[in-house]
C-alpha cells in the first residue's frame, strides 16, 4: 500500500474520530434549549462535556493538519472553494467555546441565556454545515482548469492547474443540504444518547425520549443520503453494504435507548457514524475532490499529495503520537466517568470567581 492510500486512510480515521466525539458535543449543545428547561439542567448538561469538549475538537485540528500536510492541492481547493462556509463552521465553533467560558462569568439569567444560544448557534452551524461541505465532496465539485492552461495538459500529473470556480450557491443544492439535515439529526441523536449515558433522573429520561423522536428523523435523512450517495459512488458493491450496516446499528441503538442500554447505544450510535463516514471515504477514492464538470480534472490522492519524503517523515511521527493521544483521551473518559445530576451541581457562582465544579466552562 503506497503512503498516498496510508494517509487518505488516515485522514478518514481522524474525520471518524471528530464525528463520534465532538458530534455527541455538538449535539448537547444544540438540545440546550430542549432538554434544558431551567438553569440548572442547563448547567448539568454543559457540565457533562465540560471536561471533554476541548480534547474533542482536537481531532478536527488533526484532520485538517494532516489534510494539509499530505495533500497540499486538496487542502488549498476545498478551504478556497468553500471558504465561506468553512469560515461559518469556524465562527460557530469560536462562538461555542467563548460561550463555555463566559457562560458562567456573571449572576444574571439575562447573561446566562445569551451566552446559552450562542452555544445552540455554534454547534448548530458546525453540525449542518460539515454535512453540506462532505455532501459536495463526494457529488463533485465545480472544478476546471485554470484559464490560459494549455491545451493537452496531463491533470493527472499537473493538478496545480486546476482550479475550484463555484460559488456558496453552488454548494446549497439538494443533496448536499439532505447531508446536512444528517449530520444535524445525527448529532442531536448522538448527543442525546450521550446524555442518557452521561446523567441521572429527569435529564437521562428526558435524552432517552428525545433521542428515540429525533433518531427516527436522523434516520430517514441518513438512509436517503446514503443512498442518494451510491449514484456518486466509484465502488456501489462495497459502499452499498457498509450504508445498510450502518441503518441497521442505528436502529439497534435506538432499541437499545428504549431499553434502557444506554453504554449499547452509544456504542452502536459511534458505529453508524463511523460507518456512514466510512461509505462516503471509500466511494470517493482514489479521488479527494472529484469534478463534476470533467473526470480529467479530479483531484486525486496521487495528484494532491506532497512528496514522498514528506509523507514518510508524517508516518514516522503519526505511529510515535497517536497511541499517546489516544491512551491520554481515553484516560481523560475514564476518569470524569462517572454520571451528574442536579443534585451535584453547586450553586450559580458570583461573577468573577470560579468556585463551580469546573470553573467557567462547566457553569
Amino acid at each position: 500500500m503506497d503512503l498516498q492510500t496510508v494517509w487518505f486512510i488516515l485522514v478518514a480515521v481522524l474525520w471518524i474520530g471528530y464525528f463520534i466525539l465532538d458530534g455527541f458535543d455538538l449535539g448537547v449543545g444544540m438540545l440546550l434549549p430542549i432538554l434544558g428547561k431551567d438553569d440548572l439542567r442547563r448547567r448539568v448538561m454543559i457540565n457533562s462535556i465540560a471536561t471533554v469538549w476541548d480534547g474533542n475538537e482536537v481531532w478536527l485540528l488533526v484532520a485538517g493538519g494532516a489534510t494539509f500536510a499530505a495533500f497540499p492541492l486538496w487542502y488549498a481547493t476545498l478551504f478556497s472553494g468553500y471558504y465561506l462556509a468553512l469560515f461559518l463552521v469556524l465562527v460557530g465553533l469560536i462562538l461555542r467555546g467563548v460561550a463555555f467560558e463566559y457562560r458562567g462569568k456573571r449572576d444574571s439569567a439575562t447573561w446566562r441565556a445569551r451566552w446559552d444560544w450562542a452555544i445552540v448557534v455554534g454547534s448548530a452551524l458546525p453540525a449542518l454545515l460539515f454535512g453540506v461541505a462532505f455532501g459536495n465532496i463526494t457529488m463533485g465539485s465545480a472544478i476546471e482548469p485554470l484559464a490560459g492552461t494549455p491545451a493537452g495538459t496531463d491533470f493527472a500529473v499537473n493538478a496545480m492547474a486546476l482550479n475550484y470556480t463555484g460559488n456558496l450557491f453552488n454548494l446549497l443544492n439538494p443533496f448536499s443540504l439532505l447531508v446536512g439535515v444528517m449530520t444535524l439529526t445525527v448529532f442531536m441523536t448522538h448527543g442525546a444518547i450521550y446524555l442518557a449515558l452521561k446523567t441521572s433522573g429527569e435529564i437521562r429520561e428526558a435524552s432517552r425520549s428525545f433521542a428515540l423522536k429525533i433518531g427516527l428523523v436522523a434516520a430517514v435523512a441518513a438512509v436517503g443520503s446514503l443512498l442518494w450517495a451510491q449514484a456518486f459512488s466509484g465502488r456501489v458493491a462495497v459502499t452499498l453494504p457498509i450504508a445498510l450496516v450502518a441503518a441497521v446499528l442505528w436502529l439497534a441503538a435506538l432499541f437499545m435507548t428504549m431499553k434502557g442500554r444506554d453504554g449499547w447505544a452509544f456504542i452502536l450510535s459511534a458505529g453508524t457514524i463511523a460507518l456512514a463516514v466510512t461509505a462516503l471515504f471509500v466511494g470517493l477514492f482514489p479521488n479527494v475532490m472529484p469534478s463534476n464538470i470533467d473526470a480529467a480534472y479530479n483531484l486525486t490522492v496521487y495528484n494532491s499529495s506532497s512528496q514522498s519524503y514528506t509523507l514518510t517523515v508524517m508516518t514516522i511521527v503519526a505511529v510515535v503520537m497517536t497511541p499517546i493521544v489516544l491512551i491520554y483521551q481515553s484516560w481523560t473518559f475514564w476518569v470524569f466517568r462517572k454520571r451528574i445530576s442536579t443534585s451535584m451541581i453547586p450553586p450559580q457562582p458570583v461573577a468573577g470567581r470560579s468556585d463551580d465544579r469546573f470553573a467557567g466552562a462547566a457553569s
